[in-house]
């Protein structure tokens, strides 16, 4: 049985623990908050960038011929975990994810490019037979999303250009709502036709379709690396607002835990603690009815 002291070391222990989870489960919260506004704000942008490539396709006049869909023989994928711990289950279902995804594409696993994003993502796929080709690490605010989207780009040209890969996929945990987050696939490239198709059908929201003197064909290409930055940049926050919610949710069932655990060591402390209360007033009854007892021995002696 456990003394009193080390009983109230205990308690001390699980108390400062309780604290540092109570932390991180807020800084979590408020990480959370950040993401999801990056998500937010690139709403007005996507816009702009769909606006734009509505106004190409209309003005294109028929010499807009989208890319005829072929089976891929090889293709290039990113997906997307993270550095750090306390997550969950965070890195376990966007690899699993995206591993089930290239399978049901039936591309070899020689035949795909990929990139992982955070080093613990890279650890699982290397385990499951998927090699990495490059480990980037994952930002650590919004701030540093800028600057990895434009290297990525820049790989995507490498890709495209010197390793011929046409077939691009982003695998990501999209966030949802408080501690909640799905693993998503979204196909980078070749840009969905249908969906360039459905831009150009779309109803222009005034009389007049804007008029633009470049040539289409560049505006076009300008205004897809445009969407691919979007899609990019919204993969990346989405990504890290979920891995906060899956450390959210890791915290609130610690701070369960220990709050459990803490309820168990305080009933242990107070059964002790009268425990050597009792103890100590059965020895002082005890060592008065010896005395007297020894006192009525001496009167009558």
């Amino acid at each position: 049985m456990q003394t009193i002291e080390s009983l109230k070391r205990n308690i001390q222990s699980a108390q400062d623990l309780l604290g540092v989870v109570k932390t991180m489960k807020a800084l979590a919260a408020v990480s959370i908050r950040q993401y999801q506004k990056a998500v937010e704000s690139l709403s007005e942008y996507n816009r702009t960038v769909e606006m734009g490539l509505q106004v190409v396709l209309k003005r294109s006049r028929g010499s807009f011929a989208p890319m005829r869909s072929s089976a891929a023989k090889r293709m290039g994928a990113i997906v997307f975990g993270t550095d750090q711990g306390l997550c969950g289950q965070f890195n376990n279902i966007v690899t699993a994810h995206a591993i089930a995804e290239m399978n049901a594409l039936g591309i070899a696993k020689e035949n795909r490019v990929v990139i992982s994003v955070g080093l613990r993502a890279a650890d699982i796929l290397e385990d499951s037979g998927q090699k990495v080709l490059e480990i980037l690490s994952t930002p650590g605010s919004t701030a540093g999303i800028t600057p990895m989207v434009q290297d990525i780009t820049s790989v995507l040209e490498d890709w495209r250009f010197k390793r011929q890969i046409e077939t691009m996929y982003l695998y990501y945990n999209e966030y949802i709502s408080g501690a909640n987050y799905r693993p998503k696939t979204l196909k980078l490239l070749p840009v969905d036709k249908e969906w360039l198709k459905s831009l150009e059908k779309r109803k222009w929201e005034s009389r007049t379709i804007p008029m633009f003197t470049e040539d289409w064909e560049t505006l076009f290409r300008s205004l897809i690396r445009e969407y691919l930055f979007v899609s990019l940049y919204r993969a990346f926050a989405d990504s890290l607002a979920s891995e906060n919610a899956s450390r959210l949710a890791a915290m609130q069932s610690a701070e369960k835990n220990i709050e459990e655990r803490l309820e168990e060591l305080f009933g242990q402390f107070h059964r002790q603690r009268q425990s050597t209360i009792t103890e100590e007033l059965l020895d002082i009854v005890c060592g008065f009815e010896a005395m007297g007892g020894a006192k009525q021995a001496g009167a009558r002696g």
